[in-house]
């Protein structure tokens, strides 16, 4: 297939617009329009990782950390970053990245981090704002019906865990057809008054194309009369890190053992044990020490991360116990699971999982 099939896809799930203002997910290296015969699926891309490809024949990577993330001034081979770029085009070898805006999504990577570890009722731990767009548009009411349900298959409507959301008022619409005009309704050049209904519904912004042409395809009227709000609402089901429960609490030290068998953490580096069961979750894989306050405000017996420098554990104050687990320990399921969504909608196309232990970090035991 083309690469752009596997990209739109990717994007549907984990939209770019999501990914943070420091990353670089998207297409780094390589032409959209490219046919693509089998892909290699890679936490990092390294000079191992574009050599594997090479054997094994894989004309795509996708992996979750971009190999650039700022720009590039030179080219010649002085840095890993260069030289693993360099390679991929001497060898026409694609390179993708998924990264932040997959760590956002409510079925990404946090997810991933909550079923392994047995966390239920998961849900976003810190929100995205801003990303929320409201439309309202005036129709006549024989016409409704048919719009409501256009907006709804374009993807507008959706709060939480409802779908088809609206809301609906009748009132009464005026206009004067002009001289060039084709009026659906009323003559030219005469005042006209028509029973319509004012429909409200949210969307998310990316989708504000499809949404427009879903409007536009299913409205009689030649002039379409329609309003476009920016809303600074939380989007609760995008955001940064995610929280739940456990069935049964469990002991700290019993916790800290699961969480250490489970991750395949060599070592898990924790601040003081406050005395008390294990109960509500708090998760984010990466960098996630930015999300201590919102994880103590939510009730967080423990918060499970990595990065955490030494001064930064004495933020928990007694409050929560801080688990820092290691970055490529708490991101390595993120393989498993970029395989299972391509699987999931190109499941006769080749997939492989790296055999490249790409973690930088060793441990002397």
């Amino acid at each position: 297939m083309k690469l752009h099939e596997l990209i739109s896809y990717l994007e549907s799930f984990a939209p770019l617009s999501y990914q943070e203002d420091y990353d670089n997910s998207g297409l780094i290296v390589g032409q959209a329009s490219k046919e693509i015969n089998q892909a290699l699926i890679s936490l990092d891309c390294t000079e191992a990782v574009v050599d594997e490809a090479i054997r094994t024949g894989c004309d795509v990577i996708i992996s979750h950390h971009p190999i650039v993330f700022k720009g590039l001034k030179k080219f010649n081979s002085k840095s890993y970053v260069e030289r693993v770029v360099e390679k991929a085009i001497k060898h026409n070898i694609a390179l993708y990245a998924i990264h932040t805006n997959l760590d956002s999504v409510i079925n990404g990577v946090n997810a991933r981090i909550g079923e392994v570890l047995g966390v239920q009722n998961l849900r976003i731990l810190s929100p995205k704002n801003g990303i929320l767009k409201k439309l309202v548009t005036y129709v006549p009411g024989s016409h409704a019906a048919t719009l409501r349900n256009a907006l709804f298959a374009a993807g507008a409507g959706n709060i939480g865990n409802y779908s088809e959301c609206s809301f609906n008022a009748n009132g009464t619409g005026t206009f004067k057809a002009g001289q060039d005009s084709n009026p659906y309704v009323g003559n030219i050049g005469e005042q006209h008054q028509e029973a319509e209904v004012r429909i409200e519904t949210v969307y998310p912004a990316q989708l504000e194309s499809k949404i427009l042409m879903a409007l536009f395809l299913n409205h009689p009227y030649e002039e379409v009369a329609y309003d476009l709000y920016t809303l600074t609402n939380q989007h609760q089901q995008v955001g940064s890190g995610m929280i739940g429960e456990l069935d049964i609490p469990l002991a700290e030290n019993d916790f800290l053992t699961l969480l250490k068998t489970k991750m395949h953490a060599a070592v898990v580096r924790h601040t003081e044990l406050l005395g008390k069961p294990i109960k509500k979750v708090a998760v984010c894989g990466g960098s996630g020490g930015f999300l201590l306050k919102q994880a103590i405000a939510a009730g967080a017996d423990i918060f499970i991360t990595a990065d955490y420098k030494y001064h930064e554990f004495f933020d928990a104050e007694g409050k929560i116990i801080i688990a820092d687990i290691g970055h490529f320990e708490s991101e390595q399921f993120t393989q498993h699971l970029l395989y299972e969504i391509i699987q999931k909608k190109f499941s006769n196309f080749a997939l492989r999982l790296t055999e490249i232990n790409t973690n930088p970090i060793k441990y002397f035991i």
